[in-house]
C-alpha cells in the first residue's frame, strides 16, 4: 500500500505503526510518530492500523543546542 511519510510518497507491506517502524529501522527510543496529525504512543503502535493513502509523520529526537 501507498503511505505519506514526512510528505514523501512511500511503498509498504506494513499493516500498523510497529511494522512500519521496523521496515523503516526507527531506533527504539528517541522517535515520535503521528498518523493524521494524531499522534500514537509507543504502546499503541502495534494497535494502531495502518490505511492507504495515511499521512504518516516521524520525528526524531536530536541531541544538541
Amino acid at each position: 500500500m501507498k503511505i505519506i511519510v514526512n510528505g514523501k510518497e512511500t511503498e509498504t507491506k506494513a499493516v500498523d505503526i510497529s511494522q512500519l517502524a521496523q521496515e523503516l529501522q526507527l531506533p527504539d527510543k528517541g522517535v515520535a510518530v503521528a498518523v493524521n496529525n494524531k499522534m500514537v504512543p509507543r504502546t499503541a503502535w502495534a494497535e494502531t492500523p495502518l490505511a492507504e493513502g495515511a499521512q504518516v509523520v516521524i520525528i526524531k529526537a536530536a541531541c544538541g543546542g
